[in-house]
């Protein structure tokens, strides 16, 4: 699919557009690393850290607390509404469930995923869809996908994928899209009008950077954190034109971003290469994915 994008000399928002939101470095816990980023049903911006804890960040940057822990390492985050939060852990090789209302954190997943890195709410077919990235550097399958109340679930896209990796739904539209990572793709799955997966297609290759999470602004625009280098990328609406919208040449103030979301004209990154979550002034912005689940 033929495409443009800008140079890495002529980003779309320059960078101070992006500013440190939290400094775990010495907070306790510390931010360590920190893959998955998701925006709460209270407001504040959510992470997970290398020794599995589960912390919130106060929208204004100034508060911060460890609310739970897997004593894994945790990846990708996901509201369900006001009722749970997902969390995949790396070294459980499984996804939690924390309940909002209890504090609760149990086990979600029976064993069978092998690296399970984001998970999707689907409110609609009571689904959680879970990218496995099986192993760096050999393909293999796939998407799992669960019941939202019991877990039953199992393989549901059970094709090759490099890596995959963030995992997002554009409004309106019966797509999944995958990262794959190491085929620097973003992949799209038709989901089937019986829930089961259909057909994919190349939505966007070639891009340029190592892509890991993805949201969509509301224009319909896939926003891409890359994990190196450290940038983020804009792909159009019909995958078509690709920008650099947001670089650190230094890799400071972004540092290895991986996941992103949205909450309005703010956007929020994990910086796995660091110990902070990122903030950056959008010009188009998106709902929090906990208010469409």
């Amino acid at each position: 699919m033929p495409f443009q994008f800008s140079t890495s000399d002529n980003p779309v928002l320059p960078l101070d557009r992006a500013s440190v939101l939290f400094d775990g470095i010495f907070s306790t816990p510390k931010l360590s690393h920190p893959e998955g980023v998701a925006v709460g049903p209270d407001g504040w911006i959510w992470a997970g850290n290398q020794d599995g804890d589960i912390c919130r960040i106060s929208p204004d940057g100034t508060r911060f607390e460890k609310v739970a822990s897997t004593g894994g390492f945790a990846l990708g985050l996901a509201f369900h509404g006001t009722q749970a939060l997902f969390v995949c852990d790396l070294k459980h090789a499984a996804v939690f469930r924390l309940d909002l209302a209890t504090g609760d954190l149990d086990r979600f997943t029976a064993p069978g995923i092998k690296i399970p890195n984001y998970p999707l709410v689907d409110v609609a077919r009571n689904r959680l869809f879970v990218s496995d990235s099986h192993a760096s550097g050999t393909p293999g399958p796939g998407i799992w996908s669960y019941d939202l109340v019991s877990g039953d679930g199992g393989l549901w896209y059970d094709r090759n994928l490099n890596f995959a990796n963030g995992l997002a739904k554009r409004a309106g539209e019966d797509s999944l899209y995958v990262c794959e990572t190491f085929a620097t793709a973003i992949t799209r799955i038709t989901i089937e009008p019986d829930g089961s997966a259909g057909p994919e297609e190349t939505f966007a290759d070639d891009l340029p950077g190592l892509p890991d999470g993805i949201a969509f602004d509301r224009e319909g625009n896939l926003i891409v954190g890359c994990y190196e280098p450290s940038r983020l990328l804009r792909v159009s609406r019909d995958g078509t034109q690709i920008d650099v919208l947001i670089e650190d040449p230094t890799a400071h103030v972004l540092c290895h971003p991986t996941n992103v979301a949205f909450a309005g004209e703010r956007l929020y990154t994990a910086n796995l290469g660091r110990w902070h979550v990122s903030e950056v002034l959008m010009d188009i912005g998106a709902d929090p994915l906990w208010s469409a689940a």
